[in-house]
C-alpha cells in the first residue's frame, strides 16, 4: 500500500478564491467533488485536508492554508507525518509560463520563481516532486505579475483552465500506477 500526498498550492481567504493563484485550490476542489470528499481543517498540518482510497493507495489531499510563500510548512509537517517519499508527492500549481488552458507534467526541477515551490523546496531540502503546472499565462510584463496572480481571470480564461483541470485529472490513475511516461504522452498531446 502507497501514501500519495497531493497538493493544491493557493491562498486561504475568500478574498483570494477567484484568483488565478489559487488555481492549485481549484485543482484539488476539483478531484476532491469527484471522489465526493470534504476538506476539513487540520491545525497539525497547517492546512485543510482530506484522504481517499484508490487501488491499494492511499491519497492524502492538502491545501495549506498558510498564504502561498509558506506552503512549504504544510507540506513538510505533512510529508513527515504520513512519511511520503519524494516520489509520490504531487504538488499542483499556476504556472506563468504556460498559456491558460495549458495543463504540464514535470517531474523535479527548480522552483521557476514561483514562491510557494520555492518554500516547498526549502522546507522539504530536495526539489525531486512531480508537479502538475496549470497554465494561467504571463501578463507580458514582470511588473504586472503580482497583480495578475492575484486577480480574476475573465470567464473564458477560466473555462480554458477548467478544461486543463479535467484533462489532468483524466491521467491521475497513471500517475498514480507509476506511469508518469504515459499520462505525460497522453496529457502534452491534448
Amino acid at each position: 500500500m502507497a501514501n500519495w500526498l497531493i497538493v493544491g498550492l493557493g491562498n486561504p481567504g475568500a478574498q483570494y478564491h477567484q484568483t488565478r493563484h489559487n488555481a492549485g485550490f481549484w485543482w484539488l476542489d476539483a478531484l476532491a467533488q469527484q471522489q465526493q470528499l470534504t476538506f476539513r481543517a487540520e491545525s497539525k498540518m497547517h492546512g485543510e485536508a482530506c484522504r481517499y482510497a484508490y487501488d491499494n493507495h492511499t491519497i492524502h489531499l492538502l491545501k495549506p492554508t498558510t498564504f502561498m510563500n509558506h506552503s512549504g510548512r504544510s507540506v513538510s509537517a505533512m510529508a513527515r507525518f504520513y512519511q511520503i517519499p519524494a516520489a509520490q508527492l504531487l504538488v499542483v500549481h499556476d504556472e506563468l509560463d504556460l498559456p491558460a488552458g495549458t495543463v504540464k507534467l514535470k517531474q523535479a526541477g527548480g522552483h521557476g520563481g514561483h514562491n510557494g515551490l520555492r518554500d516547498i523546496i526549502s522546507q522539504l531540502g530536495h526539489r525531486d516532486f512531480l508537479r502538475c503546472r496549470l497554465g494561467i499565462e504571463h501578463p507580458g510584463h514582470s511588473t504586472q505579475v503580482t497583480h495578475h496572480v492575484l486577480s480574476k481571470p475573465s470567464l473564458s480564461e477560466r473555462s480554458s483552465i477548467d478544461g486543463a483541470i479535467t484533462q489532468s485529472l483524466h491521467c491521475l490513475p497513471d500517475i498514480l500506477n507509476g506511469q508518469l511516461a504515459a499520462a505525460m504522452q497522453w496529457l502534452h498531446s491534448q
